[in-house]
This record gives structure tokens, sequence and C-alpha cells, in this order.
């Protein structure tokens, strides 16, 4: 579950080194897991190998040293002139007993399968000259492509395509996934994504101490809240959730089911009057109170059961908003704030995050989408393609002082203590109206059961998309809830939890 940054990943081979098992051997099993999933790729056939002139290009000569080993038809088509080579690349050079092919685009021909090996994950500059004609020729041929630790042209750490950048069919990495395999558009580039075992212990993550990972269940299961048979709905906590005006309802009533579903033992909607009537007809387990003003809401919160407020689907962009999100802040309550609730601050976001710091013992999250992420971090720029998304939802949890959360279909989330997560299991039919508002509940309904918010975030975002893969293609957000039974089930049967 860990995820290891270009950085990272060259510690982690640095601590394998001093530990005894020489640069060499390393790349030696590279080079052997790359030919197996060849021969997994194409039973038949010529293969070629791009290589490039470092590390990536050595695992590449290994690659075809041993695909001939295994009598396949192998070419390799190298970067720069071989004696050029050094260090590891060059002893793999030096295993290739066949001639190597001039760096030309027309030397590819028709393979069965071509392995990329040209760039590894590194890579920090755009592609030009040659190498982008290469690129463009990899991607025109036709054959199925298997890349080494990442297409070439994509940045490991950002994601980002360098100009151009190799569509994979598969791409097979080492000991642990790049943030690149998971943030888009690398992973669009990647296809299928294979971890081979190279021989680097495990034990090596304990000096790096890797601070992203795979937001997967792994990951979170020692926070996953589970009923306790002597429990009670009140001892899994009670949510509110602020509804807006008559015409403006259905978003609120989205998140208190998400948030019912989830597992809050209570739900309640704070309605304002004039929706009184439309909320409460269209609701059955979640109770309805009317409440128009911020201290109406003050005096709501004065009973302490309700420990969690979910702020900003349909709310409207207002005073009342912003009063409503301080007020919660001020009762010292857990947080989600969505939406118009996040816009409602756009003027003035530093008075939202000193309210946050204010109140260090509310567990608050933030769920912006992109479109609402400029408006409270507008420096935090995307502009710079080797700037990732990790980074600047890290940069924004530190900044708030909240678990910060930027949807997507490579959700990030960020604690403010520097942990992060990034999600891909969310399927496109996900990105529909009111699946957000969902959500926010979801969220709100583990931190009422006790999960901290950091990994209550992972958690809602988690199991959003499995709810819809479960509910499949035609999903609509009120669909999302209903699902939610079977999500469980599923994780009952993976944790071995009775039910």
């Amino acid at each position: 579950m860990e995820i290891l940054t270009t950085a990272e990943m060259e510690h982690a081979d640095r601590l394998a080194i001093a530990a005894g098992t020489p640069g060499f051997a390393l790349m030696m099993s590279a080079g052997q897991a790359i030919a197996q999933v060849a021969m997994d790729l194409v039973e038949e056939g010529p293969i070629i190998v791009v290589a490039g002139r470092g590390n990536n290009g050595g695992d590449g000569f290994v690659a075809a040293a041993e695909l001939a080993a295994r009598g396949r038809e192998v070419s390799v088509i190298l970067i720069c002139e071989r004696d050029i080579l050094a260090g590891d690349a060059a002893s793999a050079a030096r295993g290739w007993k066949y001639p190597v092919l001039p760096f030309n685009p027309q030397a590819i021909g028709r393979p069965a399968l071509i392995i990329d090996a040209l760039f590894g994950a590194g890579l920090n500059r755009n592609v030009k000259g040659e190498p982008e004609q290469m690129i463009e020729a990899i991607n025109a041929n036709g054959a199925p492509i298997l890349s080494v630790d990442l297409p070439s042209g994509v940045n490991g750490t950002s994601g980002a395509v360098m100009g151009v950048a190799v569509k994979a069919t598969e791409t097979v990495t080492f000991f642990r996934r790049k943030p690149a395999h998971l943030l888009l558009p690398g992973r669009i580039q990647c296809g299928r994504v294979r971890v081979a075992d190279i021989g680097i212990d495990a034990n090596v993550l304990t000096e790096i101490k890797p601070q992203t990972f795979e937001n997967i269940p792994a990951f979170w299961r020692r926070s996953f809240p589970v009923p306790r048979i002597d429990g009670h709905k009140y001892s899994r906590g009670h949510v509110v959730v602020a509804s807006g005006n008559m015409a403006s309802t259905g978003a609120a009533r989205l998140s208190a089911r998400g948030a019912l579903r989830a597992g809050a033992g209570l739900v309640t909607l704070a309605s304002p009057r004039n929706a009184l009537a439309v909320n409460a007809a269209a609701l059955s387990a979640v109770m309805v109170r009317s409440t128009d003003t911020a201290i109406e809401f003050a005096e709501l919160l004065a009973d302490k059961r309700f420990n969690i407020c979910v702020i900003g689907p349909g709310a409207g962009v207002n005073q009342r908003t912003r009063d409503f999100v301080l007020t919660a802040l001020s009762a010292k309550r857990g947080l989600v704030l969505d939406a118009d609730a996040l816009t409602s601050f756009a003027e003035a976001p530093d008075h939202l995050f000193e309210a946050i710091k204010a109140s260090p013992d509310s567990q608050v999250v933030l769920t912006p989408h992109e479109g609402e992420f400029p408006r409270l971090f507008s420096d935090i720029s995307n502009k710079n393609p080797l700037r990732s998304k990790l980074e600047r939802v890290r940069a924004a949890a530190g900044r708030s002082g909240a678990a910060v959360l930027l949807k997507g279909p490579d959700t990030v989330v960020a604690s403010p203590d520097g942990r992060a997560a990034i999600a891909s299991n969310a399927p496109p039919w996900l990105a529909t109206a009111g699946a957000g508002d969902v959500l926010a509940g979801m969220i709100s309904g583990m931190l009422a059961q006790g999960v901290p918010a950091f990994e209550a975030a992972c958690l809602g975002v988690w199991m959003h998309g499995e709810a819809a893969r479960e509910a499949g293609p035609g999903l609509i957000a009120e669909d999302l809830p209903e699902v939610l039974p079977a999500v469980f089930r599923h994780l009952y049967d993976e944790f071995e939890i009775d039910y």
C-alpha cells in the first residue's frame, strides 16, 4: 500500500545495496521480471526492446538476454552508442551478445511486442527530438507495449506527461508503485500495472518512512468502524446536515442518506422553515429540525449528542452558510465542508482556516473538486506540470489545518501531518450530479463513529468508489447509499468480521 516517489525509490535501492544486494543483482531481477511479463503477453513473434542510456535501459538489456535465452526472437534499439553506457547498465549491455539497432523509428518494424525501456521514472524535462519521434512511432506501431517501471515520457512523482509519452498496454514496476501509477494522466498511460519483487526487503520502508499510500482497505483496516454488540444508535454518533432553501434541498438529503447508510446512528436535517414540509415529506429515518439562523443552529448543537455536521450541499453561497460553519467550529464539532460551504469562504479563506486551527479538537474534512479548490487555495497552482495533485492537496491540508480531499478519478486525501492517500477505484460513471453530496455524508457517517478525519475521508472515498462499481453503469447519486450494504458485506468478508 506504500507509494514511493522516485527519490524514495532510489533511497530503497541504496539501502538494499548497502545491506548486501549488489545493484546489478537488482537489475537482473528486474530484467527477469520484465521478460516473464513479456512471455505472458505474447506467446510468439518477434519482440523489440527500445533501451535508454540509464538503468531503465539496463533492465531492458537484461530482459532481452533472458528472452533470447528462452528462445524468443529479440532485437534491441539503443538511444546511444553501447560504449557510452556506464555502471550497471553497461554490465547489462555486455550480457547482450548480439548487435544493437540504430535509434531510428523505422527500426521498430512489425513486432509482436514492444518493450519500452527508454526513460525511467525520474524524467523531469520535456521529451524532444529523436526520443519524441521514437515514442510517437512506438504509439503508432499498433503492437502491444510493455513499459519498464513507467511509460517513457511520464514523470514518476507528478504523473505529468512531459510533452509526449508512451501509451502502454502494461507496465511492470518494482518493489512499490510510484505516484504516477495512480495519478492522472500518468495512470492512463500505464495500462495494467504489475509490481515485481526484485529482492528489496520491505524493512527498508522503516527508514524511508513513506508518507503516501494507496487508498485500499489494508491502509485503513485498523480504523474501520465495526458496531459493538453492546452498542446502540447514540454510541454511533448523530450527524446534522444543514439544508438549503426550498428550491435546493435535494443535495442535503443525499448527504443525510449517505451518512445514515455509512453507519451514523442518527441523522438530523437542519432545515429552513420554508423547506420543512418538503424535507419532511421526502425523509423517513432521517429526522428534520427547523433551523433558520446561526443562533438556532447553535441552540441545536447545545445538545452534545450532535457530534458531526455536514455543511455545504445545497446550502447556498451566503452569510448564513458561513455563520453555520463558524458556529459548528465554535461548538467544537466534527465537520465536513463541501460545495457551497467552501465557496462561501472564497473571499476570505484565511478566516476559515484560522477558525479550524482555533478548534484543534474538531475533526474537519474539506471536500472540494477541481473547480472549488482554487477558490480556497488560489496560489497553490496546478499550472506547473511537475507540481502534482498530490503536492497541491498536501499543501492545502497543511495550510488549512484540515484533512483535504480533492475529488476526481484519482481522488487524493491529505492530512495536515503530511500523510496522503491516492484512490484509483472510482469508475467513470461515478461522475454524476449529487455523487459528491453522498460522499460528504458518507465521510460524516465515519466521523460520527469516531474515525479520525484523515482515515474517515479515505474510508469514505474508497467506499464511494466501490458503491459505484457495485451499482454499475447508469448509476445516479440516489443509488450510492442503497448499495452500501453490499460494500460493507464485501469488507466484512475480507476482514473476516462476523455479521
